[in-house]
């Protein structure tokens, strides 16, 4: 049953057979949705601020999958039943957050304990700006389709009593507490505290204020709220909803607490459909309801959402393909439409927005975006390249967002949601990233001094201005950071550190700062320093740079505690010098053992494509001559192992579309092995033609062709190559040797080149 209905939802994605499909009918937003990929099946058009999703990451003895530990999403495809469908979501992320305000319709008696009026789905369908599914229980077709800051619900009932409940207190974030007012009969309003993602900044909290309004009046509104648990205090015998949930049926002023919600109760006909609208801000009720009316005012469920499928062809549709599988294609658009759901919109219609921080409310000039979600240490190694591509003004307005943001609150974020930092993950993500975008010419409206002063605080600042790297005085007299504890993270730390500094170096060479450089390119050097020859692998250094004893190299696989390293072994990180493979090449003592080491971490298992420390690997054969077949190789094998048509079709954590850039730009043939570094390793496109749109404000050629000769199944190897018809030598380009060239061409062989 469960093939039948992937085979279902794969065939809703992409159209009837036959017809001329669109880039939109090739999304299958199901992609993810199981394998820990912890993407959303429902709607959402690009950079959406308000997105929808099933919940049904709930404990339930039918559950096995996301509803005891580890648990980040309010969805995955292996689980059944479902207490509603939230209003705001995060993409691909590790660890739970937003994922609330969740709309449920129910017949029958009222029920709001979310365990009891919980109901299994079926039928679920899931296309670009669409998620449509049968809600099992009480037999209630719901639909669903978003605008960029509002969500629209359409629910056909069966003929008899039904409710519509809006769930405050429950959903995926960890913190509490939400209030709510009645308006009217068909309206309600209110904010529910969201934030402390990933539990590392517990005072980063984000207000998610809502209104919501349903098409016809309810017969009548009421509140309810789970009460305190009385049975061990004084009063414990003058409660009788004592730990229970409590349904006001005449309480109609403002409500607030934990776990409260609002029905709307209804006394429907057979097939009678009711639409629910809600609208969001995060600065306040009325820029919600103001973001409502704006983009949601005279028009119905079909017309929103033929806007959103619009929405979706419009960005999706500057790259075409030719050749490939059907599937394929699916895969890369799907891949292309999860790189388009973050960053997301944070400013409201009247360009309000929270300042970084402090939360004051700034506005934005009209036209002009303030992005969030700014997931560092995931997408600093290739969003800006995708940007480059595909969204290049987006990833300029991304760059400008995080200026503005490093302007609000004093350092450039190192992870930011909603305009609060949390501290996630290792390193300086900004550095790479926004280094990428100033060598990629993706910082239009950047004052170069000013972003270059931006980046080396972060760099050199001390503690007291410096809240990304704080204390690092062992570090920039040592260039490396010692282990002091157990299962601390420091190799890994050193390593995202390096990366920053070499990035950062980069820039200052360019702009002649040549002490800067030295300083930095020094630094970065520093990985030397874990390099053990015994093992040709890196191991944790104590502080009187003596090897950690006790070392074992495969220590941290699958999760697990580890020595110096964070999220995998030792394995994971000792190839990861993209910036020195050269260097790294000569610590090993030959290309050779080089070559053979980096073999063994994918022949013995050792590989792990669902994290970003080692997602370059295969890559990284093209710096050896004679070798780059095996990044051919590897690539191919990688695609067809670990990613595909199904819900499981992603390796890991989407990483707010981290894997599936990686996907999209593996697919093309072309991948920038070194962050900050405008270049690309060729490698075999799995199309024939992959051709782009280039956009005139940035690219003076029309657009990019890469195009592969003679690919089939067998034809995984490169024979030759051709830059804008004439012949190239090597395995890299330049981002603008490429895109001025305009055309790619790449001859295929079942024969590697030794």
């Amino acid at each position: 049953m469960k093939k039948l209905l992937i085979a279902a939802a794969a065939l809703c994605t992409t159209g009837q057979a036959g017809a001329q499909k669109t880039p939109a009918d090739y999304v299958n937003p199901f992609i993810g949705t199981s394998n820990y990929g912890t993407t959303q099946p429902g709607p959402v058009v690009p950079q959406g601020m308000v997105s929808m999703s099933p919940f049904n990451t709930i404990p339930r003895p039918e559950h096995t999958v996301h509803t005891g530990g580890w648990c980040s999403t309010p969805y995955v495809w292996d689980n059944r039943w479902t207490i509603g469908f939230t209003n705001v979501n995060l993409s691909g992320v590790g660890c739970p957050d937003l994922g609330s305000l969740l709309l449920m319709p129910t017949t029958g008696a009222l029920e709001v304990d979310f365990q009891k009026y919980a109901s299994p789905l079926a039928e679920q369908t899931a296309k670009a700006g669409y998620y449509s599914a049968k809600i099992e229980a009480y037999d209630v077709l719901a639909e669903m389709t978003t605008t960029l800051r509002s969500s629209r619900s359409r629910y056909t009932f069966p003929a008899g009593e039904s409710h519509i409940l809006f769930n405050i207190g429950q959903g995926l974030t960890t913190e509490s507490g939400g209030y709510a007012r009645i308006v009217s009969d068909s309206e309600i309003e209110g904010f529910k505290i969201m934030g402390d993602f990933c539990y590392g900044v517990p005072q980063s909290v984000i207000p998610v204020y809502f209104v919501v309004r349903t098409n016809k009046p309810a017969e009548s509104v009421q509140y309810w709220k789970k009460q305190p648990d009385f049975s061990q205090s004084a009063i414990k015998d003058w409660s009788s909803t004592s730990n229970k949930y409590k349904v006001y049926t005449r309480f109609k002023q403002p409500i607030a607490g934990d776990d409260i919600g609002v029905a709307f109760n209804y006394s429907t006909t057979a097939g009678e459909v009711i639409e629910v609208s809600v609208g969001v801000s995060y600065v306040s009720i009325e820029n919600a309801r103001e973001n409502l009316d704006r983009e949601q005012r005279g028009k119905n469920f079909d017309a929103i959402y033929a806007d959103a499928v619009a929405a979706w062809n419009d960005v999706l549709g500057v790259v075409s393909l030719d050749g490939g599988t059907e599937d394929q294609k699916t895969q890369f658009y799907t891949a292309l439409y999860h790189n388009w759901v973050h960053p997301f919109v944070l400013q409201d219609a009247n360009g309000d927005y929270p300042e970084m921080e402090s939360g004051r409310i700034r506005r934005m000039p009209e036209w002009t975006n303030r992005l969030t979600m700014f997931s560092g240490w995931d997408v600093y190694r290739l969003t800006p390249f995708m940007g480059a591509f595909f969204f290049p003004q987006r990833q300029n307005d991304m760059a400008i967002s995080m200026m503005q943001m490093y302007r609000e609150a004093g350092n450039l974020p190192k992870f930011e949601i909603a305009g609060k930092e949390f501290m996630v993950m290792e390193g300086d993500a900004a550095l790479p990233y926004m280094t990428a975008c100033w060598f990629l010419g993706l910082t239009k409206g950047i004052d170069t001094e000013t972003l270059y002063q931006a980046m080396l605080k972060n760099a050199t600042a001390p503690a007291a201005e410096n809240r990304i790297r704080g204390d690092q005085s062992f570090y920039t007299e040592n260039h490396y950071i010692p282990l002091r504890s157990k299962y601390d993270n420091s190799v890994s730390q050193a390593i995202e550190y390096y990366v920053a500094d070499w990035s950062l170096g980069q820039m200052a060479r360019a702009l002649g700062r040549t002490a800067d450089y030295e300083m930095l390119n020094a630094r970065a050097m520093g990985y030397r320093t874990y390099f053990d020859k015994n093992y040709g692998l890196l191991r944790p250094v104590l502080p009187d740079g003596t090897f950690m004893p006790g070392f074992d190299p495969r220590e941290g696989e699958n999760f697990k505690p580890v020595n110096g390293f964070h999220e995998g072994s030792s394995w994971n990180y000792s190839f990861d010098i993209p910036y020195d493979i050269p260097g790294l090449i000569k610590l090993y003592g030959s290309p050779r053992r080089f070559v053979d080491s980096l073999s063994a971490c994918f022949d013995r298992g050792y590989f792990d494509m669902g994290n970003e420390p080692d997602m370059g690997y295969p890559y990284y054969f093209s710096y050896v001559k004679g070798s780059e077949w095996k990044t051919q190789y590897y690539v191919n094998q990688c695609l067809e192992r670990y990613f595909g048509n199904r819900p499981g079709g992603l390796p890991g954590n989407d990483d707010a579309g981290t894997m599936s850039a990686w996907q999209n730009l593996s697919m093309m043939g072309i991948y920038p092995a070194c962050p900050a570094k405008a270049e690309y390793v060729i490698t075999t496109p799995t199309f024939d033609r992959v051709t782009i749109r280039l956009d005139p404000k940035y690219y003076t050629q029309k657009e990019l062709v890469i195009e592969a000769v003679n690919r089939t199944p067998e034809n995984i190897y490169i024979e030759k190559i051709e830059l804008g018809g004439k012949p190239f030598r090597g395995y890299f380009i330049s981002h603008k040797a490429l895109t001025d060239a305009g055309r790619l061409t790449i001859y295929c062989t079942d024969k590697p080149r030794r």
